[in-house]
């Protein structure tokens, strides 16, 4: 039988009550508290009953006589224990109980683990037969003669949103960029241009619109803007080679950084009143600049990769100086000054009295001739004005094959291959593994240090690598480019092949 203590109002832990009971021995002219305070427990017929504490008592420690009391006392046989009984609390039985448990249950639940996005989700891959019936049916391969506008078409057809936007939009698109306003779709089949609705149409779905949910659509744009930087690169470097023969690449890439900076190509995109098919819902003076530069970027590369598809290079000179109203004089796009060194060829007696043009340039071959060596007696940008050419028109030709041979990848996973295919270790290697870099001229004075080190060997033989696909497309052509990338150097290599 269990001792009841009720706890009182001034102290409701009955645990530390116990541990500050005092078990020292009474002293024996000392009688115990609770012998004095119920004079009932005095008489020989008090029984363990009738004792309680009222919780009107302030509490005092509790002392036992453990040394006066006899071995056969009741208070030995029957172990005294403390228990806190709450007035509230319910049995353990009750329903009102379980309930208030499995509410506070309820309160400490465990979070529950996140799910991953569904594109995150691996799906079973398809069997041979759906997979190619996906592709023969893909807008993709519907085109044999032209491939590479064919692989930038979108994977499937496009269904009633998409033609949606297409009559609500391409009209303004295509009568700011200065194309006619009927449906490219009643030109031949033998004509490319049949496409450009399509492609114009994708060109304009950045990541942050409202279409780009369709897979079809995110991938196509994605493929378009891919392509189109890198015509851009090469449509300024040919144009600024030509336009000023005796300045340097460094001061070239300026110019093409004013004109085609992310920061300037919202000031273009609103000379040619796009802005709206941006950003229809928003204006584009009042954003961030981190909320507008990308989708406009995304947009001003589709629309030329678009057009380069359908018209080729002319029809992108014409849309940047005409459409968006760029101008080589603005003051905006200016290098800054430089010393210039006199551009007299000494050896040849032909550029004697005549400035230095583009096609002289072209047949003049010193594409192993290194800068550091014969850097008076030659044409002082020769090299280097080939090396420039070829990296833009190595990094377009490179972009066209991605494109053509990955038909189902987006445009940032074909943009990492590419960056990953082109690395400067990776093209001076080529060059080393043919056994041409003992061709390469070098400086008196650098000749040892060439030779011997590997960070400055590296950039010397990708440099070199370079100046031979500007020298074979400037003469022959960018066919005879892709014939040295892929069948002289094999540059689809990530390590080149041991010889």
């Amino acid at each position: 039988m269990a001792l009841q203590l009720l706890p009182s109002p001034l102290q409701r832990d009955p645990i530390s009550n116990i541990s500050s009971i005092d078990l020292s021995p009474l002293k024996p002219t000392q009688k115990p508290f609770y012998l004095s305070t119920h004079p009932s427990l005095s008489s020989s017929s008090c029984s363990l009953s009738d004792l309680s504490f009222s919780s009107s008592l302030s509490p005092l420690p509790l002392q036992f006589p453990t040394k006066s009391l006899k071995p056969n006392s009741p208070f030995l046989r029957f172990p005294i224990n403390a228990v806190a009984v709450n007035p509230q609390e319910l049995p353990r039985s009750s329903p009102k109980r379980l309930l208030k448990e499995l509410e506070e249950r309820k309160k400490t639940v465990i979070p529950k683990k996140k799910i991953p996005p569904k594109r995150y989700i691996l799906k079973p891959p398809l069997d041979d037969q759906r997979l190619t019936a996906r592709f023969l049916n893909s807008p993709q391969l519907s085109l044999k003669a032209f491939p590479l506008l064919s692989s930038c078409l979108p994977s499937n057809r496009l269904n009633n949103a998409d033609k949606q936007w297409i009559d609500e939009y391409l009209l303004e698109a295509k009568q700011a960029l200065g194309y006619p306003l009927e449906p490219s779709e009643e030109l031949g089949d033998d004509n490319p241009a049949k496409q450009f609705d399509t492609l114009l149409y994708l060109a304009f779905q950045h990541p942050s619109g409202d279409r780009t949910n369709a897979r079809h659509v995110r991938s196509g744009h994605s493929r378009l803007w891919f392509l189109g930087q890198y015509v851009l690169e090469l449509a300024f470097a040919e144009f600024f080679l030509q336009r000023y023969p005796r300045e340097s690449p460094a001061s070239i890439r300026e110019r093409v950084f004013g004109f085609i900076g992310k920061r300037n190509l919202t000031r273009w995109i609103k000379a040619a009143s796009l802005q709206n098919l941006i950003f229809p819902y928003d204006d584009i003076d009042r954003m961030l600049r981190k909320e507008r530069e990308p989708p406009v970027k995304s947009v001003f590369w589709a629309i030329f990769g678009a057009i380069y598809l359908c018209f080729g290079m002319p029809e992108v000179y014409r849309v940047l100086f005409e459409a968006f109203g760029m101008d080589p004089k603005d003051e905006s796009c200016q290098p800054r000054q430089r010393r210039q060194l006199e551009d007299v060829d000494y050896v040849s007696v032909e550029f004697e009295e005549r400035q230095l043009s583009w096609q002289d340039v072209a047949s003049y071959k010193l594409c192993y001739l290194h800068p550091s060596k014969y850097k008076f007696e030659h044409p002082r940008f020769c090299f280097e004005r080939l090396e420039y050419v070829g990296q833009k028109i190595q990094d377009l030709v490179m972009a066209e094959r991605l494109l053509m041979k990955h038909l189902d990848a987006p445009g940032r996973w074909i943009q990492e291959r590419h960056r990953r295919l082109l690395m400067n270790k990776f093209c001076g290697r080529y060059l080393r593994d043919l056994k041409l870099h003992p061709f390469i001229v070098y400086g008196e004075s650098v000749l040892d240090a060439y030779e011997h080190n590997r960070r400055l060997r590296n950039p010397a033989t990708t440099a070199v690598n370079q100046a031979l696909h500007g020298l074979s497309y400037v003469v022959y052509g960018k066919p005879d480019v892709r014939r040295l990338m892929f069948e002289i150097f094999d540059f689809e290599q990530v390590q080149p092949k041991p010889v």
